[in-house]
């Protein structure tokens, strides 16, 4: 019986599974946070730090040519803090769902700076296993630390059996794939996933995901080349840890209704990457899996732990005359009432949108702005 089979079904920003205990966390988009309840879970229980999509890199030139705030601190920031759990020795093991980096080709030193507080989780002893993603076009630069006995990645279809306390477990995974729905079963059987059922399992992926939404219009991930279905979700496994999707959610049917042979559960990004995803909270997962209830394990808890990602703010701006000066003083007191820390993208309305664009050049929108602050114009197509 599929291990969501008792469930109603509910979308994926509402979710509610496993056997032995109910457990939701529902995302109010109004409200900017998530609710979290957790019933006990088996003292036994495997305690795994899932996080994901940290896309570290960006916007952190190492010769920049403009003076202003940079958001690649924003994400080193929260990467470091999502990692912190696992630093003070309360999890077991640490899994990064993938797109550690921000594209594949980078310096040197920015891969040292990624990896240095994954080198300290594994120094302490705690294993570390790692999703390559699609920003890392499917590999990761890590030469220099693949021999490190804590770090484990899965740069092909594999399985890494962590044999720490409080007991085994199964990790299965592969680095992520195009056009992975006609293959998906067939790497799933080259990880060498089932050789090991008399364990717990997870299984740990970097993919869309049947019935995964996104952005505020909530796009629903469906039918495609690139979509797992979710029929194809094998059974006898713990949990489908993933990333690739930036918005938290579990996913526990397909969009049919019929419950998933294992719960898909993504962190989402530890910060906010576009606007599309500028009304969701940002953090990482804490999951406890229960070795005992099930044949594979299940999942016997979960709680989102939210980081501090900073506001976006869509701005619609009608100036109310063309002058230079008149635009820049309309638009410096509607900065004023917002965030300093506030991401900001201006969209130009109104009849004097045109001539708006031609003084609020990028350096006159920085001077305008705090410094705290990071603002840009909306492209193009997307003025009003």
């Amino acid at each position: 019986m599929p291990c969501c089979a008792h469930l109603p079904f509910v979308p994926p920003t509402l979710l509610c599974y496993n056997d032995s205990a109910v457990y939701t966390l529902q995302y109010q988009p109004m409200h900017n946070m998530w609710h979290h309840s957790m019933e006990t879970s088996s003292p036994g229980a495997i305690r795994v730090l899932l996080l994901a999509d940290t896309h570290l890199g960006v916007d952190l030139p190492f010769r920049p040519r403009i003076e202003r705030r940079r958001r690649g601190h924003d994400f080193f920031a929260n990467f470091e803090r999502a990692l912190q759990p696992a630093l003070d020795g309360e999890v077991d093991l640490v899994v990064h769902g993938g797109d550690l980096l921000y594209r594949s080709r980078v310096p040197p030193a920015l891969v040292e700076m990624a990896m240095a507080p994954l080198v300290r989780v594994a120094d302490r002893g705690t294993p570390v296993y790692l999703v390559p993603g699609n920003h890392e076009r499917s590999r990761i630069p890590l030469h220099l630390w693949t021999a490190h006995p804590n770090l484990h990645i899965f740069d092909r279809p594999r399985t890494f059996l962590y044999d720490g306390p409080p007991g085994p477990l199964a990790l299965s995974g592969f680095p992520f794939a195009r056009a992975v729905r006609d293959q998906f079963s067939h790497l799933v059987a080259e990880t060498g996933f089932g050789e090991q059922r008399s364990i717990p399992s997870l299984l740990c992926i970097h993919q869309a995901v049947e019935g995964a939404q996104v952005g505020v219009s909530n796009y629903t991930f469906r039918v495609g080349p690139d979509v797992v279905a979710g029929a194809d979700i094998p059974s006898g496994l713990a949990a489908v840890l993933s990333g690739h999707i930036h918005r938290a959610q579990v996913l526990t049917h397909d969009l049919g209704g019929h419950p998933l042979a294992a719960p898909v559960v993504y962190p989402g990004s530890v910060e906010r990457t576009s606007f599309a995803e500028r009304e969701e909270p940002k953090g990482y997962l804490l999951l406890a899996l229960d070795t005992t209830s099930q044949p594979g394990g299940a999942l016997g808890g979960l709680s989102f732990v939210p980081l501090p990602a900073r506001p976006m703010v869509a701005l619609d701006f009608a100036p109310a005359a063309p002058g230079a000066g008149a635009v820049a003083s309309e638009l410096a007191g509607e900065l004023e009432a917002l965030d300093p820390e506030s991401i900001v993208r201006i969209r130009l309305t109104g009849p004097h949108a045109t001539a708006a664009r031609s003084v609020l050049r990028a350096a006159r929108l920085r001077e305008l702005a705090p410094s705290t602050m990071n603002i840009e114009l909306a492209p193009d197509q997307e003025q009003g």
